[in-house]
């Protein structure tokens, strides 16, 4: 009983005293973040016919399904296009601000608004690739994101506790957006339902607390229980994303053995000769050409989803399932031109990665960038003529 009660009381530790997978979180958020962005900035052209107020889905249905629904979409409170170019702006830049990890607390808000707005607008737009962003936004909420890989992260390790109090670019974030959450309530315009504003006024307090306990508590227990708090919603939100995808695979699977051509092993051979999904013809032809190739490809499918939950307790297994998942979406996003799509799932999947895998692939990265650096640091001085050096002073 003794030795359970110990294994019990690390547990509880280990959840409470820190935010677990730092890097993963970190890789989901700038694999989500870089979606949406690249997405949105793909269809801006495109923008109008979308989600625009004279779009083919009107102002008016979308209002009348959001009021069945309760689905949350702040992009109802206006049918005037400049509020549209004004929120699409918005979202383009709050995921470019996500991406790069600058105040991802209030950047993750943002980002979750602009996503389910968007999305909600027009709900017949979307496919896979966005149910997953739609859920995974609101999951980023809860997370501690911006531990690694960020802007906040670099600007943490070079200041003080004391230099964070004073901050003012934090408390001008937090007033800005209490009077954006004041003005939606008293005009009654905060979307439908009610989880997605609870959420956001639960999160502006949370920060004033937070802000309070650094600068005005005489000793550290506020800030320790609040820090504690925020390990907790963290680790619980890294769970169900970890959850959520195991869910999506399990389903998939589970859903193709059912089908009669992914049975005989065909499957896989029909997509790749529809119009809508061939945008390279000759490779399509190519790979459905060997039918031993294409059912090896239908069963291996089938295989790997179904059987990836069960291998996330043993890591060697895990490791070799996700590769072959993150390849197969690599060629689903260039055979089939679903890149979003692709995207999508693989910010899910990278959830998954081994941290030792993930700082080799930071320290790469670091050195990339420094040998990036110190080229253009090469290019841009003028080297001295031999002349200058013989003049007088």
């Amino acid at each position: 009983m003794s030795r359970l009660a110990l294994c019990l009381s690390r547990a509880i530790a280990r959840v409470t005293g820190s935010a677990l997978g730092p890097y993963q979180t970190a890789v989901v958020r700038i694999g989500f973040a870089a979606t949406w962005l690249l997405f949105l900035l793909r269809e801006y052209p495109h923008r109008q016919e979308l989600y625009g107020p004279d779009g083919p889905w009107s102002f008016e249905l979308a209002r009348q399904l959001t009021t069945d629904n309760h689905a949350f979409t702040a992009l109802l409170a206006s049918d005037g296009q400049a509020f549209f170019e004004v929120f699409y702006f918005l979202a383009v830049l709050s995921s470019a601000l996500l991406l790069v990890g600058w105040r991802t607390r209030a950047t993750s808000l943002l980002f979750m608004v602009g996503v389910l707005s968007l999305q909600n607008r027009s709900v017949f737009m979307g496919d896979g690739g966005d149910n997953v962003l739609h859920l995974m936004s609101f999951y980023l909420v809860f997370t501690r994101c911006g531990q690694v890989w960020s802007l906040d992260a670099r600007r943490a390790a070079r200041t003080s506790m004391a230099s964070r109090t004073t901050d003012r670019v934090g408390p001008a974030l937090w007033a800005a957006s209490g009077l954006v959450l004041v003005a939606a309530a008293l005009t009654g315009r905060t979307g439908g339902g009610w989880l997605v504003p609870a959420v956001l006024w639960a999160t502006w307090a949370g920060a004033a607390l937070w802000w309070a306990a650094g600068r005005w508590a005489r000793t550290p227990e506020p800030r320790i229980l609040l820090d504690v708090v925020a390990n907790v919603l963290h680790n619980g939100a890294l769970f169900v994303i970890m959850a959520e995808a195991c869910l999506i695979y399990a389903t998939a699977g589970w859903y193709k053995i059912q089908g009669s051509r992914w049975q005989d092993g065909t499957a896989v051979y029909y997509p790749l000769h529809l119009d809508y999904f061939s945008p390279w013809p000759a490779l399509a032809d190519l790979l459905s050409a060997n039918g031993t190739m294409v059912m090896l490809v239908t069963y291996g499918t089938v295989i790997v989803q179904v059987a990836f939950p069960f291998t996330l307790f043993n890591r060697r297994v895990k490791n070799v399932l996700l590769a072959a998942m993150i390849t197969e979406h690599a060629v689903i996003a260039v055979v089939l031109g679903l890149p979003f799509f692709s995207l999508a799932m693989i910010a899910a999947d990278s959830v998954f990665l081994p941290t030792a895998f993930l700082h080799r692939l930071g320290d790469w990265a670091g050195r990339a960038r420094e040998r990036v650096l110190r080229r253009g640091d090469r290019t841009l001085s003028v080297p001295r003529s031999p002349e200058a050096d013989e003049r007088p002073a």
